[in-house]
């Protein structure tokens, strides 16, 4: 893979339910990370004392995070209305020369800032919420 531009790293948002993604508005900066619990089944057997995981088992999630300025877009309320009445709709992660992660997530923070004499900001952060997909770009 070569070096990539950070700003292709995009969240976008399902805006109706119709799987309709469109990019989240005002974000700088985007991270996604993918998490396997294990179940260790280590016994006074294990080959040399070593440690064996059960291959296949555990909890997987992700997470995702985003931070940039405030626009309030039609992506800001979007995102402000499922955070309010709990949803957990569907969200794509594109990830550049890597592929599209898709799956329900739901918003578990968003933070708002700001100084008096700089741009008004916020923060997101989201936990996946079922099955997730990848796609291959």
């Amino acid at each position: 893979m070569a070096v990539q531009s950070g700003k292709d790293l995009l969240l976008k948002i399902d805006l109706n339910g119709s799987e309709q993604f469109e990019t989240i508005a005002g974000l700088r900066a985007t991270r996604i990370s993918f998490n396997a619990e294990t179940v260790d089944v280590t016994s006074l057997e294990s080959a040399g004392g070593w440690r064996e995981l059960l291959a296949g088992a555990g909890v997987r999630s992700a997470a995702i995070s985003g931070s940039g300025v405030f626009r309030d877009a039609e992506t800001d309320a979007r995102a402000r209305q499922i955070f309010f009445d709990g949803e957990v709709p569907q969200f794509q992660v594109i990830i550049p020369d890597f592929g599209v992660v898709q799956g329900p997530f739901q918003i578990i923070a968003i933070e708002y800032a700001g100084s008096h004499n700089g741009e008004a900001s916020y923060e997101l952060s989201l936990a996946s919420a079922g099955a997730l997909t990848f796609t291959a770009l």
